[in-house]
């Protein structure tokens, strides 16, 4: 099970302008970014919104776009301005596929939820972990470790002694589902994409589909020739 909620993708007037900076080709920028009811483009020029457009709307022109498009198709080096460009989330996952996720150290940031200061917080339910592919026989044996896990969760409340805090530490399976908010650049989000397509754990096939939703995402792929 993964779950992608309140997603955010910000720094495109930055990583325009910055393309642009190897020919000095600024004015051919045709973007608009809305605030306080102006449009602006990347050199600070303003002027009225138009009634349709709300402030935070990021309103990217065809000459912007086709350069982007011409830069990923020049390879790595060219397209420096996708890691400029980021996405900000909250992702719920099991602990297994975030030990894969973690592999990508460069260019991303999380923080989550802390199962070191919170594990004793609430109740154990089986919704707390991905178990969708078990079968009829090993689901109620995953519901007697949950049954484990609150009875030392109960004794840890009652007495506060920290052996029973262990017990739930060491008892707790890696299919609990762990939230963090996460930070990735777009340059991360293509190399997820083209690594991640087709692999066997599910969750991976979901965290793909949310990342092609994001802005641009598409032509991007299309770009690199990889999906």
């Amino acid at each position: 099970m993964l779950k992608v909620e309140n997603v955010d993708v910000f720094g495109w007037r930055g990583a325009i302008r910055g393309m642009r900076n190897p020919m000095n080709s600024w004015v051919k920028s045709d973007s608009s970014f809305i605030a306080d009811g102006e449009f602006y483009d990347i050199l600070g020029s303003s002027g009225p919104a138009f009634p349709n457009e709300k402030d935070g709307d990021t309103i990217l022109g065809l000459n912007d776009i086709e350069l982007m498009k011409k830069l990923i198709a020049a390879g790595t080096e060219h397209r420096k301005f996708l890691r400029m460009i980021h996405a900000q989330m909250d992702v719920v996952a099991p602990l297994y596929w975030w030990k894969e996720f973690d592999t990508y150290k460069v260019g991303t940031a999380a923080n989550s939820c802390s199962t070191m200061h919170k594990i004793h917080a609430k109740e154990f339910t089986l919704d707390d972990f991905s178990h969708e592919k078990l079968d009829s026989d090993n689901r109620e044996f995953f519901k007697e470790v949950v049954d484990r896990l609150n009875g030392e969760r109960t004794m840890y409340l009652e007495t506060k002694d920290k052996c029973y805090w262990w017990q739930m530490i060491q008892l707790l399976p890696s299919s609990y589902n762990q939230r963090r908010t996460i930070d990735i650049n777009y340059e991360v989000a293509l190399n997820i994409i083209r690594q991640r397509t087709g692999h066997k754990l599910d969750e991976w096939h979901v965290f793909v589909d949310e990342l092609m939703k994001l802005p641009c995402m598409e032509e991007f792929v299309k770009e690199r020739g990889e999906r």
